[in-house]
């Protein structure tokens, strides 16, 4: 199997996820930042092509306004960013929305979309989504993502358990799942990370929970 051509995906590093209304929540925001840094460290050593995305509302918005601290890049990640990176704002979910991420990526030759960032439960498999369309293969960094405790009509769910079943759908079908060790692992032995099938989801789901 060839070696994949990956090019890693920042989403939504910013300072809501950690000072807002949107604090993550699962897993701790900060271990996941770290894992973010670590991610970009194994992309500027591998040469990896690197997307950093920030979501964007108009100024004033309650959050993600234009210039506001919400809107921010965490400045752990806004001190590490190269000239060669492509720097990109997006207003809807999917980093593939109204931008010209995939064009670039298309440039860069690359065929495997490596996503880290924020949140897991909104633009991360938004962003997964969009990359099966476009034809390209998609990762997800389970410890470099997260999400926050949802609420509304449907009914509660916990951050934690939220982001475990994101992560087993995520598995099943749109992306590859995997902690950044064993990203970083694969990244420098040039091969994929396994992922499963909806199928195979299915027959081991039936097994784990029959009787």
């Amino acid at each position: 199997m060839a070696a994949p051509r990956r090019a890693l995906i920042v989403v939504d590093v910013q300072g809501e996820y950690f000072d807002g209304t949107l604090q993550i929540q699962a897993p701790p925001r900060e271990a996941t930042l770290a894992n973010v840094v670590r991610a970009l460290e194994v992309a500027e050593r591998e040469n990896l092509p690197v997307v950093i995305v920030q979501h964007q509302l108009p100024e004033g918005a309650p959050v993600f306004g234009k210039g506001s601290p919400s809107w921010s890049l965490h400045p752990e990640i806004e001190q590490r960013v190269q000239p060669a990176w492509k720097r990109v704002v997006k207003e809807k979910s999917s980093v593939f929305a109204g931008t010209d991420v995939a064009a670039w990526l298309a440039g860069h030759d690359v065929d495997t979309v490596t996503i880290v960032g924020y949140m897991t439960n909104n633009c991360d498999i938004a962003t997964a989504v969009g990359a099966e369309e476009l034809g390209l293969a998609a990762e997800v960094l389970s410890d470099a993502s997260g999400v926050i405790h949802l609420a509304n009509e449907a009914g509660k769910v916990p951050a934690a358990k939220l982001h475990e079943v994101l992560l087993v759908l995520l598995q099943s079908n749109f992306a590859a799942v995997a902690t950044t060790e064993a990203w970083a692992a694969a990244v420098g032995a040039g091969e994929p990370l396994p992922k499963s099938d909806l199928g195979t989801s299915a027959m081991q789901g039936r097994a784990a929970f029959a009787g």
